[in-house]
């Protein structure tokens, strides 16, 4: 009994290591990825693309916006290869290295009027260094907290790397809004939107520190003690489980694309239709993100007891439900309404389906390629859902003449697709994950 007794206080010890590795290395991660939307949404357009246009300006800057989440699956290629091959903690530690790296130097980049191409040029290429970082940070993250999660729980644990969303994106924002706030408007655009980039080094020094001090998941562990590791994890992936892959991206769908309308696109939206101060729509993210570090892990929690599907159904019928509410509440130009209005978009719609997410797909797939299976279908889903959707919006708004109703049937189709994809999606919350799949087994035997 003591030996037992000892061994669940040790693995009680090693999980609360590994979510705070994973939630305070995904956190900055996030930070650096959100910190380049909001400076889309309000100062890159002016500083590196001058034209004349105000709506081409935001057109050119979101698009710069979206080139990151078209890097993102091959981060996810990539690292997730790796990663079923040698392991999720080491793609962590260079993933994070990548990341904190290219936003330190946005945050040294001359602009338009100082190099002329190279400036949007350069901030383009550092933008697709950091949809690579992210693109394998994801999947490292989730499985080291979903791998070493008791069983029964892996739902709540596995939405901590989860809840480095909604820090990254209250950190972004607050480091941005004091500095909206003191600083005037040529400050601002001159040198204050610099410092949260430059900071971002510090925080990357800090996540390094605790990465390297977790050990590798004990599911893959497993897998490399029997010699069993995927030889083309990718191809593997494919061949074994394509269906789930498929599943996955359409479960992702409307979680990523609505979240980036209720957070980036909304504060060109606030600012430039409705007339309302910059800060309004920064202070209303920063409050739905800040709700979000609650409601991410009960989601994840109330998954684990009454299953991922139904809870993540929830977020996306809601979602529909609410894509022309949205606007209606936002266009009351009310400050207390269009914070409502943010927040009810973020807690009740994106949280419940982020919350199981990160269980739901690691359950999706086999060890030995689970890495490179919920990378792949998270990733690609990001750029026809979420990495697009600010730039569609803003499209949608030209052509409907400044109206949004376009946007919400675009929100509302999304939302559609989630909720289909999460019918046909199998319930997931009561596997072994360490189990040895029959398909899986097929696969290595076909492959030796």
């Amino acid at each position: 009994m003591d030996r037992v007794g000892g061994q669940q206080e040790g693995e009680g010890q090693s999980i609360r290591q590994v979510i705070a590795a994973s939630f305070i290395g995904t956190a900055i991660e996030w930070y650096d990825f959100f910190l380049y939307g909001t400076a889309a949404a309000l100062v890159f357009g002016q500083l590196f693309f001058p034209v004349s246009s105000p709506l081409i300006n935001t057109l050119s800057a979101m698009g710069t916006f979206a080139v990151g989440f078209f890097a993102r699956p091959v981060g996810g290629l990539i690292f997730g290869h790796y990663g079923d091959r040698i392991g999720r903690k080491t793609m962590l530690v260079i993933s994070l290295l990548m990341m904190g790296t290219a936003t330190f130097l946005i945050g040294l980049l001359p602009t338009y009027e100082s190099i002329g191409i190279w400036a949007p040029i350069l901030l383009v290429v550092f933008r697709i260094f950091q949809g690579l970082g992210v693109g394998g940070e994801w999947g490292g993250a989730v499985l080291l907290a979903v791998e070493h999660s008791p069983e029964g729980r892996r739902g709540f644990y596995g939405s901590w790397p989860q809840m480095g969303v909604p820090a990254g994106l209250l950190l972004g924002n607050l480091a941005l809004l004091p500095l909206s706030l003191y600083l005037s408007q040529e400050a601002f655009l001159s040198w204050g939107w610099r410092i949260p980039f430059l900071l971002s080094i510090v925080l990357v020094g800090v996540g390094l520190f605790i990465r390297l001090r977790i050990m590798e998941s004990p599911a893959f562990r497993q897998v490399q003690e029997s010699h069993t590791e995927a030889n083309m994890p990718i191809m593997d992936v494919v061949r074994v489980y394509p269906k789930n892959v498929f599943l996955a991206m359409g479960m992702r769908i409307a979680e990523n694309g609505i979240f980036y309308i209720l957070t980036v696109f909304v504060l060109s939206y606030i600012t430039q239709v409705l007339g309302l101060s910059r800060n309004v729509g920064l202070i209303g993210v920063i409050i739905g993100a800040a709700i979000g570090l609650f409601t991410i892990p009960l989601f994840g929690a109330l998954s684990d007891r009454y299953g991922r599907r139904p809870v993540y159904m929830f977020g996306a019928v809601f979602s529909l439900v609410f894509s022309f509410p949205f606007f209606w509440l936002l266009d009351t130009g009310s400050t207390a309404v269009v914070w409502l209005a943010i927040v009810l978009g973020l807690i009740l719609g994106h949280d419940p389906m982020y919350g199981p997410q990160a269980a739901y797909f690691s359950e999706l797939f086999g060890t030995r390629v689970r890495y490179s299976g919920a990378s792949i279908g998270y990733q690609l889903a990001s750029v026809v859902g979420g990495g697009i959707s600010p730039l569609i919006a803003t499209s949608l708004l030209a052509l409907a003449g400044g109206h949004w109703w376009l946007i919400a049937v675009y929100t509302a189709v999304l939302a559609l697709i989630t909720i289909v994809s999460t019918y046909l999606a199998s319930e997931t919350f009561q596997e072994d994950i360490t189990a040895e799949r029959p398909e899986e087994r097929r696969a290595v035997a076909g492959s030796t």
